[in-house]
């Protein structure tokens, strides 16, 4: 009897950790978290992982830049829905010194997003484009450097010094990201 309850017990446990995973991965809403004074704001830390042409590329590179490091994968149904956005916003803002990095975040790392990144095309204001921001592979020590993830899509905003001014789980919300990124250019 202490055996049949101990497993119901673990079924239970492991269907609810289940579910809580798959609704924090499919979140409409995204959860913000905004600094509100940017020079007290912490430092984003470092990283260098590999693009798509195996480049190794740092997010020190982008000093001086608005940079919104976006942790995504190729199985994410809400990562799919904003990347149009992304393209977007970084054909507008690119030119005044913002860019978006593409941190993918698939098990089989090249393997699955290289062709994913050549293949896919997403409607941006009536065109067909491609994702048009660099794409890095990540890694589970590029997410716990900033903290970990919860769930994906997964951004993080970051000022031209290097600070970390806001993080966004779940899909971004277009108009603040946008008014966001225009306030640090």
């Amino acid at each position: 009897m202490k055996k049949t309850l101990i497993v119901i017990t673990t079924v239970l446990a492991l269907v609810i950790a289940v579910w809580y995973a798959d609704t924090v991965t499919r979140r409409p809403a995204a959860h913000a978290t905004l600094i509100e004074k940017p020079g007290v704001a912490p430092l984003a830390p470092d990283f260098t992982v590999k693009d798509l042409q195996d480049r190794d590329v740092s997010l020190s590179q982008f000093k001086g830049k608005v940079v919104l490091v976006n942790f995504w994968a190729t199985w994410c149904e809400p990562c799919r829905v904003e990347i149009p956005w992304l393209i977007e916003l970084q054909q507008k803002y690119g030119p005044q010194g913002f860019t978006v990095l593409g941190v993918a975040m698939d098990d089989e790392g090249k393997k699955d997003v290289a062709p994913y990144v050549e293949k896919e095309r997403f409607t941006v204001n009536g065109k067909q484009e491609a994702m048009s921001y660099p794409i890095l592979i990540g890694s589970e020590e590029v997410a716990q450097k900033f903290g970990g993830l919860i769930g994906f899509p997964t951004s993080i905003l970051v000022s031209r010094d290097g600070r970390e001014i806001k993080r966004i789980t779940g899909l971004v919300n277009y108009e603040e990201i946008e008014k966001s990124i225009k306030s640090l250019l």
